[in-house]
């Protein structure tokens, strides 16, 4: 009988190591450091496995030199809905594996079901489910209106019996609902295991890789909203996408947080109806519902998300607080900013805010990562603090740097274009981002370069 082989695996990162200790080398992080059982060495199977595909989209069998490669366009087709070709870059890309994460309830499944669907009518497709029966999945594609008659289904966890039963059929496009249920029979650990979800994830890609399939994976996440399993996962994979959604909103985001073939941090809108995930065509129409009366603290900005401008309205509060040291709380926004740009405040523009609890909020839960948003949030909380409502008719946008100055932002000139074709008539941006010609609708720009003439400004 042939020796188990062990092996210690880092949960974050997946390096492993001879033995166990507390820290990772590789990350840092501590306890995340299990054994793992690697089963016999049966890597000659494996390998014989896997000659099966040989021949396909991933098969190099010599060397070249870099200038030997040709330089075709990669071929796509579209998935039949444009927020997602969008957020992979224009569409599905022969021989990519997506793996698209998300909290419980957020829409994966209804998502994949319904591009499966409609790719089915259009070519070889198949559903892997793992954690779902087969009536469970026809429940949901009858209850959302969908037709099912051409796509091909299959209940089964086993990673070889999948790979032997899609080489027969020959799929152009392959679902796996989800990861962390399949398992490889070489690895004796227990499904959801970081080795069996490795290998399985290995095993899939390398399959989808010479065969010229599309490979969509699905993930769990854990409760601070990331990745579940190890973080080689994410390395293996082409595209890794990101279902966001809370409870008490229909609005669903997808963005892409690694993409080979296209823009990162790309974002689609989507909306949960009855009948299942519908496109969101203008995404700030759904950001921008503000009241008819302006109030003190609202302001409207433009963050640039991959390919587009997205408008969104920041809220900010200040308030008298009452503790010995005031609150500081960021909603869409990083918190540290926050902090270093009401210094800011409080150095360049005379604005104490010390002894004053500040909230800010980014309306609709939008994530603001880009530093654009500086000179809107301090325009607000000063629009709070005054008790001073902005025109809603403004809009603002420019990062603030430490000294006071009002520095440039990518693709200007697009967001105010942006701005001007949803009826806003004047906007506070860099002086480095004031178009020259002039905007339709007779807008007017205003181009700062200290944060003291945009406070003047207002």
């Amino acid at each position: 009988m042939a020796k188990t082989k062990t092996a210690f695996v880092c949960n974050d990162c997946g390096a492993d190591y001879r033995k166990w200790q507390g820290q990772c080398n590789a990350c840092g992080a501590w306890n995340t450091i299990t054994e793992v059982r690697l089963g016999s060495d049966a890597g000659g199977v494996r390998s014989a496995r896997f000659e099966g595909y040989a021949g396909g989209a991933g098969a190099q069998k010599k060397v070249v030199s870099l200038s030997e490669v040709a330089l075709e366009e990669m071929p796509r087709f579209s998935s039949g809905s444009s927020e997602l070709d969008r957020v992979l870059g224009g569409g599905l890309v022969p021989g990519s594996a997506v793996l698209i994460g998300g909290h419980p309830g957020a829409g994966k499944s209804t998502l994949l079901l319904q591009t499966m669907c409609h790719l089915a009518g259009q070519m070889p497709a198949l559903y892997i489910t793992g954690e779902e029966s087969l009536q469970q999945v026809a429940m949901r594609a009858a209850r959302l209106g969908l037709r099912a008659d051409q796509l091909q289904m299959l209940s089964e966890t086993s990673v070889e019996t999948i790979c032997d039963l899609a080489n027969d059929l020959k799929p152009r496009v392959m679902v796996i609902d989800s990861i962390q249920v399949m398992h490889v029979a070489d690895v004796q650990s227990a499904p959801g295991s970081v080795s069996q979800v490795r290998e399985s994830a290995a095993f899939l890609t390398r399959f989808a890789k010479q065969t010229g399939t599309v490979l969509f994976l699905v993930g769990h996440v854990t409760k601070d909203g990331s990745l579940a399993g190890p973080k080689v996962l994410e390395h293996m994979i082409d595209c890794s996408l990101q279902l966001e959604g809370s409870s008490d909103s229909r609005f669903r985001t997808l963005r892409s947080h690694k993409n080979r073939f296209g823009a990162v941090n790309e974002l689609g809108v989507f909306a949960m109806l009855e009948n299942g995930l519908k496109e969101v065509k203008n995404p700030s129409s759904i950001f921008l519902s503000r009241g008819s009366e302006p109030s003190p603290g609202s302001v409207v900005m433009v963050v640039w998300e991959g390919t587009r401008p997205l408008l969104v309205e920041l809220q900010a509060l200040v308030d008298e607080s009452h503790l010995s040291n005031p609150r500081r709380v960021a909603v869409g926004l990083e918190q540290n900013r926050l902090a270093m740009l009401l210094a800011v405040l409080n150095r360049h523009g005379g604005l104490m805010t010390g002894d004053q609890d500040v909230f800010v909020n980014v309306v609709g839960g939008v994530k603001v990562l880009e530093t654009s948003a500086d000179l809107a949030l301090l325009l607000a909380v000063v629009s709070s603090f005054r008790n001073m409502a902005l025109s809603q008719e403004l809009m603002v946008f420019g990062e603030v740097g430490l000294s006071g100055e009002i520095r440039p932002v990518p693709n200007g000139q697009e967001r105010i274009r942006e701005a001007a074709k949803h009826g806003f008539k004047r906007a506070i941006v860099p002086i480095a981002n004031v178009p020259r010609e002039s905007l339709p609708g007779g807008m007017e720009v205003v181009g700062v370069k200290t944060l003291s003439e945009a406070l003047d400004a207002i």
